[in-house]
C-alpha cells in the first residue's frame, strides 16, 4: 500500500468507474452535494484524452484505448492533489469534443475522479480509498448513452449508435476488466416497474474495505431488501425499485445510525438523478449512494484519528 509521509494531509479518495453513460456522474452528484460542492475536487479524467473527437476519428482509435489518454500524467496529478496540492488540469470539452485550455485546480478534503480507466493501472489502483465500478445492463446503459449524446453532446443517432458499436471491442479489453479491482460493484437494472426512477439496485461489497455491519436490515421477499452473502466473503444487496417510502426510510435511517459521527451531513437530497430535463427520485439511489458515502467519511475519520494514514482497506485487491 502507498502511503503518505507523517504530518501530511492527505484528501480522501474515491474512484468511479464504469463505460460511457453507466451512471458516474448521477452516482457522484448525490455524493458531492452531501459532503459539500466545496469539500470536493471533481476530476473527470475524460480531461486527459490525448487527441480531440475529430483526430480520433482519422486515427480510428477510440478514448476507451489507454493509449488515447494521458494516464501517467492523470496518476501525478491525482498524487498531487491526495497530498492538499493544487494541479494545473487539462480540460476536454464534451460538448463539441475538443480539447480546452488548463484549469487551475485546487484540492479539496475529498477527490472524486470519476472516468472510463481510473483503474487502468497499478499506480492509479493504489491511490484510492475506495473504489466504485458501474455495471448496468448494457441494454439500459445504450439507451441512457443515446439520450444523454443526442441532447447535451451534439451528436445525431446514427453517430451514437455507430460509435458504441465501434467501441464495444475496446470496452470489452479495457474498461469491463477494471470491475475486478473494485471495492464496490453496482448494477441498476429494470425490476417490477420498468420506469428509471423505479430501477432496482444489486450493490456487491468485496471484503477489500470493511463495510457497515447490515445484520438486521434484510426484509423478506423479492420486494424487500435482501443480502445474500457469497464466497470469498462478498456480500450482494439487492434493494428494489418500488421499497414502499417508509420502508426506505427505515434502511437509509439505520445506514446513517451506522454513520451517527457523520449525523451533520445528513440531507434530503441523496437519490436524485435526471433524464432530459426532469427531476426524480430514486430509494434504491439514496441507498447506494450512501453506502459509498460511508465509506468515504469512514477514511476520512479514521485518518483524522491518525490510524495508519493510508488507505482504509482490507485485503488487497486481486
Amino acid at each position: 500500500m502507498r502511503t503518505m509521509p507523517q504530518g501530511v494531509a492527505k484528501s480522501t479518495m474515491l474512484a468511479v468507474v464504469g463505460d460511457s453513460a453507466s451512471g458516474k456522474t448521477t452516482l457522484t452528484r448525490g455524493l458531492a452535494r452531501v459532503l459539500g460542492e466545496e469539500q470536493v475536487t471533481h476530476v473527470p479524467s475524460d480531461d486527459y484524452h490525448r487527441y480531440d473527437r475529430a483526430q480520433r476519428k482519422v486515427m480510428a482509435i477510440t478514448p476507451l484505448n489507454p493509449s488515447a489518454n494521458y494516464l501517467d500524467i492523470l496518476e501525478r496529478d491525482l498524487e498531487t492533489l491526495a497530498t492538499q496540492r493544487a494541479v494545473l488540469k487539462p480540460t476536454y470539452r464534451h460538448t463539441d469534443g475538443t480539447l480546452g485550455p488548463p484549469e487551475y485546480l485546487q484540492p479539496g478534503p475529498y477527490t472524486v475522479v470519476d472516468g472510463l480507466l481510473c483503474l487502468q493501472t497499478e499506480g492509479l489502483r493504489r491511490l484510492f480509498d475506495c473504489a466504485v465500478y458501474l455495471d448496468p445492463p448494457e441494454e439500459i446503459r445504450r439507451s441512457w448513452k443515446l439520450l444523454r449524446d443526442t441532447t447535451r453532446r451534439g451528436y445525431t443517432t446514427d453517430e451514437v449508435l455507430n460509435e458504441m458499436d465501434r467501441r464495444d471491442r475496446d470496452s470489452a479489453r479495457w474498461v469491463r476488466p477494471q470491475r475486478a479491482f473494485s471495492d464496490i460493484v453496482i448494477t441498476f437494472r429494470p425490476g417490477a416497474r420498468p420506469e428509471d426512477k423505479n430501477l432496482d439496485a444489486e450493490i456487491l461489497l468485496r471484503p477489500t474495505l470493511p463495510h457497515p455491519d447490515l445484520t438486521g436490515l434484510a426484509g423478506e421477499g423479492a420486494s424487500d431488501l435482501t443480502i445474500t452473502s457469497l464466497p470469498h466473503g462478498e456480500q450482494l444487496l439487492s434493494v428494489p425499485g418500488t421499497l414502499p417510502a417508509g420502508r426506505a426510510q427505515a434502511i437509509e435511517e439505520a445506514i446513517w445510525d451506522r454513520l451517527h459521527f457523520a449525523r451533520h451531513l445528513q440531507l434530503d437530497r441523496l437519490g436524485q438523478f435526471t433524464r432530459g430535463v426532469e427531476l426524480f427520485r430514486s430509494d434504491a439511489l439514496a441507498i447506494t449512494q450512501l453506502l459509498v458515502l460511508y465509506q468515504l467519511v469512514t477514511a476520512r475519520a479514521t485518518r483524522a484519528l491518525d490510524v495508519a494514514g493510508a488507505p482504509l482497506r482490507g485485503p488487497e485487491r486481486s
